[in-house]
């Protein structure tokens, strides 16, 4: 059978369904007078189809169905913080978000490397932001893990965080922020990150 034509196989399975033509039909019965691989084969896929089809008229027992259903074990309910991430997915994703954003703000806060903002005009010494007499600086200045001191004008906003504040006779234009507490720092970084998130959309 294996050196016989796919065809013929094809045409078995179309003589089987009832939808073979009568040419095919007439090649199909010349072709398995010659071939006894094929008409083995043919008795074969007649006798699955014979079986199949007295195996449908099986019934099942009354009240099977109920009877298995009640042996099948009891779902167990639910409870605690699955249940209520499953009724809830808008808070449960803004949950996780928000112990995200708090854990990397925490390790932010916990950083002890000094940095600025570059802005020119001013002048770093160590972990001291100096701002010269004489000199003007347009646009915030941020210092963190650092001291500043303004001796000239700044056209902005200050935040110093974990740091010291020092002017004397300075003209700040904007608002000067002093942060040195755990709460006034994510305060601030959430007014930061709200300003940057808004700043997207215009």
């Amino acid at each position: 059978m294996s050196t016989c034509p796919q065809f013929i196989v094809d045409y078995m399975h179309e003589y089987l369904d009832g939808d073979i033509s009568r040419d095919h039909e007439q090649q199909l019965k010349k072709h398995l007078q010659m071939c006894p691989d094929c008409r083995e084969h043919m008795h074969q896929l007649s006798d699955t189809i014979a079986f199949v089809k007295s195996a449908a008229q099986i019934t099942a027992p009354p009240h099977f169905e109920e009877q298995v259903m009640k042996r099948l074990p009891k779902a167990k309910n639910r409870v605690g913080v699955q249940k209520w991430f499953r009724r809830h997915p808008i808070l449960a994703a803004v949950a996780v978000f928000c112990l995200f954003m708090s854990a990397t703000m925490l390790s932010s806060y916990q950083n002890d490397e000094f940095s600025v903002t570059k802005q020119p005009n001013l002048v770093v010494d160590g972990q001291t932001v100096i701002v010269p007499a004489g000199e003007v600086v347009k646009g915030d200045i941020v210092v963190k893990n650092g001291d500043l001191v303004v001796e000239g004008e700044v056209d902005g906003n200050i935040t110093v965080i974990n740091g010291q504040y020092m002017a004397s006779t300075a003209v700040v234009t904007g608002q000067i922020e002093e942060i040195d507490e755990m709460f006034e720092w994510l305060w601030y970084e959430m007014k930061d990150m709200t300003n940057d998130f808004m700043a997207l959309f215009k």
